[in-house]
């Protein structure tokens, strides 16, 4: 039995999705070509494609499986069947704070939106907004939106789900960097120099 703290936070991610690909259209037509990268991605840069799309899979469709098949639940040792309710109510919150910062990052950047890394499609450096605190506040946001999630539902499918889009997260951005140096050159040295690439982490 998924708890209603539980179907809060599914609808919370499949609304945040929503807005997600609506966002890429918006940026796409902004920018004037393709903001999906995903199809040039390679090596690791894959793997991390691949990575977040299995996070958010696993975190959407994971507990609606577990739900629907008590065979599957009944072998998860951390499907608690919605009974911790104040878990459930903080991770609510969590998920909720996660979408907005993750949704206001991804406008923030206008036509400079990139869903992926490629070569030759970076678009102007955007300092302002939340990316004077991060330099990378969408993907903080959408972690903290999964790990609201997995302590709203505990299960394997939701708990794997942040762990694996953190290491893609990981990844892309360190990719990111190599791109955005050989595009920006000093401009982003400077920037990477003033602002962390996490919250307060470098």
């Amino acid at each position: 039995m998924i708890s209603a703290f539980g179907w809060a936070v599914l609808a919370l991610l499949a609304a945040y999705l929503m807005l997600f690909f609506f966002g890429n259209a918006m940026a796409a037509r902004a920018a004037g070509r393709p903001v999906w990268l995903f199809s040039r991605a390679k090596r690791r840069d894959w793997w991390a494609a691949l990575g977040f799309r299995a996070a958010f899979a696993l975190a959407l469709l994971g507990p609606l499986l577990w739900g629907a098949f008590p065979t599957l639940h009944n072998l998860d040792p951390f499907w608690i069947e919605g009974q911790a309710l104040a878990l459930g109510g903080v991770g609510v919150f969590l998920a909720g704070i996660g979408a907005m910062v993750a949704f206001a990052a991804q406008m923030s950047m206008g036509a400079s939106w990139r869903v992926g890394v490629a070569e030759g499609a970076t678009g102007a450096l955007v300092s302002g907004g939340l990316y004077r605190f991060s330099r990378n506040p969408a993907f903080f946001g959408q972690f903290i939106l999964l790990l609201g999630t997995a302590l709203a539902i505990p299960s394997l499918p939701t708990l794997l789900a942040p762990m694996l889009f953190l290491w893609s997260a990981t990844a892309q951005v360190r990719s990111e960097e190599v791109v955005l140096r050989q595009a920006l050159g000093a401009e982003y040295d400077a920037y990477a120099a003033s602002v962390p690439r996490w919250i307060g982490l470098p």
